[in-house]
């Protein structure tokens, strides 16, 4: 039988979900869970049942798992509640809004037996997948060094929205985690974080840019630099085309460089020495070709895999978690001015 998922959240990318479980051959949009007009709204688009709370939803017929959209603050209770219902939960990315929120919600649900997936959507992009089959197959040697950038303009009425000025709502915790999690499911665990901040141009409560040392488990260094305040393409929203709203450039967001290559993203450019490894010799260049599929309906259709018991999930909870770690420290580290190990 086709799985039947039910979306919880009807704002922008519970939307979102709900159009690409709706167009899905993997699954059906079992309903919308959503006590708002918008959800209703969202319903009917949608052609699904409109329900004001997972108890309703589950009083009817019964969906088979749950994609999670609500705000950040309410991830917690909401996995509890579909844990608690026996049915997976696949949770918008961060998995919690705290360390301690996220770590009890995956230990809840790996003592339930229910499958818990963090929506990093990302991880299912076909040329994040190319490059760590690239990366794993040895292709530039032993990785040893990497660069990621997100520096791009957020528009100046962006923040006449007042959450968005305060603690909690800059490019670190809003965007960061995303690429922080590109570079782990890339490149392995991360064990130590050293990070600056600054919010010397608006002034707000929260950072506009921020300067990261992460340490991996390999030994290997990456550099993170975070800006939402330059007028530049470098970042995955600007180079990858992933989300349509956003112009595409030619260029790239992250370098990776190995013992005998390195890779650029998101072209997938590999250079390898032509002959001795020496910075006198020339390049020999070669482009992977992937196909071009949206990651989250490739999101969905795993999704639907995990809860027909075919496959374990691309991203866990505990991999939602670990990325969570990582980004905790970041905060702690700009804020102490000590390295955090994790």
């Amino acid at each position: 039988m086709t799985p039947r998922i039910a979306v919880m959240g009807a704002g922008l990318i519970g939307k979102r979900h709900a159009m690409h479980v709706a167009a899905s051959s993997d699954a059906d949009l079992a309903c919308v869970i959503d006590p708002s007009p918008t959800g209703q709204a969202v319903a009917a688009e949608y052609g699904a049942p409109w329900v004001r709370s997972l108890d309703e939803a589950v009083a009817g017929p019964r969906p088979d798992g749950v994609i999670v959209a609500t705000p950040n603050q309410m991830h917690m209770q909401n996995g509890l509640d579909c844990i608690a219902a026996g049915l997976p939960a696949l949770i918008e990315k961060p998995l919690c809004d705290s360390v301690a929120d996220a770590e009890r919600l995956v230990e809840a649900a790996e003592a339930a037996g229910v499958p818990l997936l963090t929506g990093h959507h990302r991880r299912h992009n076909p040329l994040m997948q190319k490059a760590r089959e690239l990366i794993q197959d040895g292709s530039i040697g032993t990785p040893v060094v990497a660069n990621a950038m997100f520096w791009l303009c957020k528009p100046d009425d962006y923040f006449n929205v007042a959450w968005r000025r305060e603690k909690g709502a800059g490019p670190v915790f809003l965007n960061l985690i995303h690429d922080v999690d590109n570079l782990r499911y890339l490149l392995g665990d991360v064990t130590a974080v050293t990070a600056r901040e600054s919010n010397a141009l608006r002034g707000n409560a929260v950072e506009e840019t921020a300067v990261i040392l992460l340490e991996f488990a390999s030994g290997l260094l990456a550099t993170v630099s975070v800006c939402d305040a330059t007028v530049a393409p470098w970042s995955w929203e600007m180079t990858t085309g992933e989300n349509p709203a956003y112009p595409q450039t030619d260029e790239h967001c992250y370098l990776i460089g190995g013992t005998h290559g390195s890779l650029a993203l998101p072209s997938l450019t590999l250079r390898t020495a032509r002959g001795e490894r020496s910075w006198y010799s020339p390049f020999d260049v070669q482009r992977a070709r992937v196909s071009d599929e949206d990651p989250l309906a490739r999101q969905v259709s795993q999704f639907a895999r995990v809860i027909a018991g075919r496959e374990p999930p691309l991203v866990s909870g505990r991999e939602g978690l670990e990325t969570l770690r990582v980004i905790q420290a970041v905060k702690q580290s700009a804020e102490s001015g000590a390295r955090i190990a994790l």
